[in-house]
């Protein structure tokens, strides 16, 4: 399935599942899974089973898990260990913000290959941003080169930690502010600039996977906590992203935890 092909997938599956059901919601529709803010929607599910099936039928002999079948059967994330070939895929990544009716939520589809990761994608339907990434050829927004804006600034942080907000590396860097609490926006954000470096607590696959290829594509780096490089085999407590490498260190080494 060719990198233009998935997103049209994408796309068309936004507009038929996630897109009508958008400040749409009917209380029986959202459900909770971890914890009270935790949440999956009927769209999460019907989007998941589109793309899927889809995915399923272009690549017979790839593994195609998404986030909701690993919550319910979480054994699935390890097929994805040695998995020759797989796509991962965050149906709607920033389920909490489409709940309450927030632009900031989209679709995230990562591909690997022996467990490296080789392209990713990310569609927000409420904007039309598509960011593309091809291992080894970069990443593009709606097919145009990335031009990030570097304000003249102390380097900036985000997390959605609130006991961290503030945190500003003693005086090294920026007071860190709030994320967009949907990585289809965050890692955009620090691909455009806004953010320098992101913290993040939990770095599960669909989440991160297709937003770290595109930000080492643009230069930067992605890495656990033990500065190891992030990948579909990580399990480490914590990740830093950042626009540069000098950028990570400060955060890493300052990093209140």
């Amino acid at each position: 399935m060719d990198t233009a092909a998935v997103l049209e997938l994408m796309q068309e599956t936004a507009e038929e599942v996630i897109n009508p059901r958008f400040r749409a919601l009917a209380d029986t529709d959202v459900e909770t899974k971890s914890h009270a803010s935790d949440f999956v929607t009927v769209a999460d599910k019907e989007a998941e089973v589109m793309l899927t099936e889809r995915l399923r039928a272009a690549n017979p002999d790839a593994v195609v898990v998404g986030e909701e079948a690993i919550f319910a059967e979480p054994e699935l994330r390890e097929k994805l260990n040695n998995a020759d070939h797989a796509f991962i895929i965050d149906p709607i990544d920033g389920t909490a913000n489409f709940v309450r009716g927030k632009d900031e939520h989209g679709i995230i589809i990562a591909e690997t290959r022996a467990g490296i990761t080789t392209r990713g994608w990310i569609w927000q339907p409420q904007t039309g941003r598509a960011y593309v990434a091809e291992r080894g050829a970069g990443v593009r927004m709606n097919d145009e080169v990335i031009i990030p804006d570097r304000p003249d600034r102390l380097p900036q942080g985000a997390t959605s930690k609130d006991a961290l907000q503030g945190f500003d590396g003693g005086g090294r860097l920026s007071p860190t502010v709030h994320t967009k609490f949907a990585c289809c926006f965050d890692y955009p954000a620090a691909l455009h600039g806004e953010y320098d470096f992101i913290y993040y607590t939990n770095i599960m696959p669909w989440d991160h996977l297709a937003g770290a290829l595109m930000l080492t594509e643009n230069g930067g780096v992605s890495r656990t906590m033990d500065g190891l490089a992030y990948t579909v085999l990580s399990r480490s407590k914590g990740l830093i992203v950042a626009n540069d490498i000098l950028v990570w260190m400060t955060a890493q080494q300052n990093w209140r935890l």
